[in-house]
């Protein structure tokens, strides 16, 4: 790779070309200083104002943000609000400034970098991806104490590319959309908060990127293709005009693919393809709707639990549920159930750290330890199916006797349905999710004792390459599309082929335009 072609995560789609804007947001230096006995209290009511006035600053950006990215992305912010409202975390701030003397914003910065080391200690993936949180209120907290702003985004003039270490969700919606045209940070993954609202707003994103900071220089001509994941340093008048007609391509193409969006999917020879949603959340439906998914093919379910401080009850869940299936009538909804654990544990969960949480009690294991919690979903899931089309599919499965024992609780809970005399379906189908080799190579006895199969990409790509996807320094080894990947979808295409099932194909590899050619040949449908 070229010395100027540096390589990251594309985390946003989209090509912007202009100078680098490099902000270095870590946490101001603050001085070390002793307030007298006397003034101890004032300190303390300085935090307390700085708590009130920061908290009106992030409802201000949680406004912005649902203007500009939707109500769903704009509560990311809820996670800063939270942290300023624990009365555990501000009672020890408030303990620090009146046992030693210090000044609030000291105080504070003590015990934010307490709780720092704390969570990146953490072997909690979810703790770790919550450090831009913590960091981007510290900063907030910490300048406003200090009486501070942001001069490195006060000084944009033009368009121009943000670089940094790292970007919280705060930083991307804060500046003007017309000076700021892509983000480029060290740190961040598809999954973090910034890499969210980018998305959401348009806005080309690389992040993942090492040493960003160090190697790009402040006002240098960027090219950064989001799609690619790419940033390109000094480009050449040439190289200029060649991104700028791969972007024109790029809007061109999104512009021919909505005056199609009504043609049913049939590739070149004629073979019909079936593109059902990915839908994660329930702002997600609509953008389903608007693109004629032909049912969902993945709803998660797990904000139902996380997104709460007490489990979902079987009437919210059988709502939401027969919710989405209303949304496309004719055509299937597939539920996954829960898939908790790894980096998805919510606080009804007591769950003790594991060294290698996605490795371990996580899915599945998790569902068939907690019969409660998965038998009222499934008893909900059996409720919207007497009205709407629903199907469960059964995540992170390695054993057969998985789904044995899942079909049986299906059975056992709509027989108590129907002596209860509650409205129920007699039954719904069963799948599986093929996620591990182990499920790719036992995909014939899988297909004898499931109703269908559906291939989730991701996480077979990383347990076959043994490749974390969230690492930024793996990023370039993550390839849903290696060979290796690609004979195991062969094995599960074939054996649901010779079973007679259905089979389908969910993740980052069935929304690529390139991988996804080779999948028909296999048999499979495009979630």
């Amino acid at each position: 790779m070229s010395e100027r072609l540096l390589k990251g995560i594309g985390v946003s789609p989209g090509i912007a070309i202009g100078p680098a804007v490099i902000v270095r947001s870590g946490l101001p230096e603050v001085p070390h200083r002793v307030v007298a006995r006397t003034q101890v209290e004032k300190e303390v009511r300085r935090l307390r104002a700085a708590v009130r006035d920061v908290k009106r600053h992030i409802a201000e950006l949680k406004a912005r943000a649902e203007d500009r990215a939707g109500p769903d992305q704009a509560r990311i912010f809820d996670a800063q609000v939270l942290m300023l409202e624990d009365r555990e975390f501000l009672s020890g701030i408030a303990n620090l400034i009146r046992e030693n003397h210090l000044t609030a914003e000291k105080a504070f910065e003590f015990k934010v970098l307490e709780v720092r080391d704390l969570w990146a200690a953490s072997r909690s993936a979810r703790l770790k991806e919550r450090l831009a949180d913590l960091n981007g209120l510290a900063i907030r907290m910490i300048q406003h104490l200090m009486h501070r702003g942001d001069e490195d985004l006060e000084r944009i003039s033009r368009p121009s590319i943000l670089v940094a270490r790292e970007i919280g969700p705060g930083l991307t919606v804060q500046f003007d959309r017309e000076q700021v045209i892509a983000l480029v940070s060290e740190e961040g993954t598809k999954t973090s908060h910034a890499a969210i609202l980018a998305h959401s707003m348009g806005m080309p994103a690389v992040m993942g990127l090492p040493a960003a900071v160090e190697r790009i220089a402040a006002g240098a001509m960027l090219v950064v293709d989001g799609s690619q994941g790419t940033v390109l340093l000094d480009p050449t008048v040439e190289e200029i005009a060649a991104a700028q007609g791969r972007d024109t391509r790029r809007r061109e193409l999104d512009l021919q693919m909505e005056a199609v969006v009504d043609q049913p999917a049939v590739t070149t020879d004629g073979q019909r393809i079936v593109l059902r949603g990915n839908v994660d959340l329930p702002d997600e439906i609509a953008e389903a709707q608007e693109h004629r998914a032909e049912g969902v093919g993945l709803l998660r379910t797990e904000f139902l639990i996380t997104s709460h401080a007490s489990l979902p009850t079987e009437d919210e869940q059988a709502a939401y549920f027969r919710r989405v299936g209303e949304a496309f009538p004719g055509h299937p909804v597939v539920v996954r159930t829960y898939d908790l654990g790894g980096d998805k544990f919510p606080a009804a969960f007591r769950a003790a750290p594991e060294a290698n949480p996605f490795l371990g009690w996580r899915a599945i294991r998790v569902c068939l330890d907690q019969p409660d919690v998965f038998c009222t979903q499934i008893r909900a899931a059996l409720r919207a199916a007497a009205h709407v089309n629903i199907q469960l599919m059964i995540p992170l499965v390695t054993r057969l006797e998985e789904v044995d024992v899942t079909r049986e609780m299906v059975a056992h809970e709509a027989e108590r349905l129907a002596r209860a005399g509650i409205e129920a379906a007699k039954t719904v189908p069963v799948g599986v999710m093929v996620e591990t080799p182990a499920a790719a190579v036992m995909a014939d006895r899988l297909a004898e004792v499931a109703d269908f199969l559906s291939v989730g990409t991701n996480d077979l790509t990383q347990y076959t390459l043994v490749v974390d996807r969230g690492n930024a320094r793996l990023a370039d080894r993550f390839t849903p599309h290696d060979p290796s990947v690609l004979r195991l979808l062969k094995l599960v295409a074939n054996a649901a082929r010779a079973a007679g099932k259905p089979a389908s194909v969910c993740g980052e590899m069935a929304s690529e335009p390139v991988p996804t050619p080779r999948c028909p040949p296999y048999g499979a449908k495009l979630p």
